[in-house]
């Protein structure tokens, strides 16, 4: 094997995280609560799926009856189509069947459907799963899947990692309800963070701060720095961090009000040593105040202030309003009000890195040097620090 299908082995053997079935249920559960009818009379699309692996297709299977579902469909992508160096060997479905095709087993995915008793024991369960070749390798972009997506009223899944910008666009385009799990970094893609500001679309109940195990196939690369726990429950895992599930299905937890303090009891109280006996500074270039803490945000300030992305893991759409992001382009609302193209950006040592201060006009800039990170200084002597990503928000009733 060439080292760039070597390579694209690697990156695929690394990309395909199996969630594990109590995360699931989790997850579903906090719709279930906010709604009980949620699933009710519905079709469930769980694409880019292996029912062989997957227990979102256990879940959903098993729980078809207590749910109510019309219909749940699974499709997984053709081996072939995954870059994987393993030996290929047919799935547990095709051993045995009538339908069983070599050539299809390597290079069609499948599709895996649930509506009724098949095998006449008084329960519709993962036993009466059916299953067949699709037409194409399963690529959710192909006709094939795109006309299962249109039969469908909600996806369900946690698609390719690597994948997900162009999988959030396919689910968007359709106009279906979701809940999908990805990096929490994709909260400022230029796809992602528009949707979330338009509230279309928000964080799933699951806290991403805490980070998820998902189950990892054979052969699964660890990083050389990695140090949690390898198995749960007899499986290999991988802790992925930051992860989260994105979603247009309502809970309960996003519309819980955050506790706050107002801005004196923070500056006297806070636990943050940025934000106790300090204050909160203003921008640079945005008429907005840095709050570096979600916690910290002050309950009686009327104006915008620039939050951190992990904000949106306790966002109330009763509470604030989303006016727009740093690094997108997408704040009209809270427009620059000063660039830095005639600047330069320093290491902490004083030396130039040789790179314009251009590189900062869509950062929030706070005025001074910690003297920890690169800052960014002109001719009149005048230095500003980059904060890191930043929402701008405001309160819709401050106390």
């Amino acid at each position: 094997m060439s080292n760039d299908n070597l390579g694209a082995a690697k990156k695929a053997k690394n990309d395909e995280f199996y969630t594990q079935y109590e995360d699931i249920e989790k997850e579903m559960n906090a719709y279930l609560d906010y709604d009980k009818n949620v699933f009710k009379n519905k079709t469930i699309l769980l694409p880019c799926d292996d029912p062989e692996w997957s227990n979102f297709t256990k879940y959903f299977a098993q729980n078809f009856e207590k749910l109510g579902l019309k219909k749940l469909i699974s499709t997984s992508y053709a081996p072939n189509s995954k870059n994987l160096d393993d030996l290929f060997a047919p799935t547990e479905y095709e051993i045995g069947s009538l339908k069983y095709d070599k050539s299809k087993s390597e290079s069609n995915g499948r599709i895996f459907t649930l509506t009724k008793d098949t095998n006449k024991d008084k329960r519709i369960d993962f036993r009466d799963i059916e299953w067949d070749y699709l037409e194409g390798d399963g690529d959710f972009r192909s006709e094939e899947l795109i006309a299962l997506r249109d039969e469908s009223d909600i996806v369900i899944t946690n698609p390719p990692f690597s994948l997900f910008r162009a999988f959030l666009s396919w689910i968007i385009e359709g106009n279906k309800r979701f809940a999908v799990i990805g990096n929490m970094n994709a909260i400022t893609y230029k796809e992602t963070f528009p949707i979330i500001q338009r509230n279309e679309m928000w964080l799933g109940a699951t806290n991403f701060n805490v980070g998820m195990y998902f189950a990892v196939p054979p052969g699964f690369v660890y990083a050389p720095t990695y140090k949690f726990e390898r198995t749960k429950n007899g499986q290999a895992v991988n802790r992925v961090p930051g992860v989260c599930w994105f979603t247009n299905l309502e809970h309960g937890r996003r519309h819980k009000p955050m506790p706050l303090m107002t801005m004196a009891d923070n500056v006297k109280f806070s636990k943050h040593k940025e934000v106790k006996d300090v204050g909160y500074q203003k921008y640079d270039n945005y008429d907005a105040i840095e709050v570096p803490f979600a916690d910290a945000i002050p309950s009686d300030h009327e104006g915008v202030m620039g939050v951190p992305i992990s904000f949106l893991d306790k966002y109330n759409p009763e509470q604030f309003e989303i006016l727009g992001a740093t690094q997108r382009g997408c704040h009209d609302l809270v427009p620059d009000t000063k660039k830095y193209d005639s600047y330069w950006e320093v290491r902490p040592n004083g030396s130039p890195t040789g790179s314009s201060g251009g590189k900062t006009n869509e950062n929030a800039n706070i005025a001074g040097n910690d003297g920890k990170k690169n800052y960014f200084e002109n001719s009149d002597g005048h230095i500003v620090q980059s904060a890191y990503q930043r929402i701008f928000i405001r309160h819709r009733k401050p106390a």
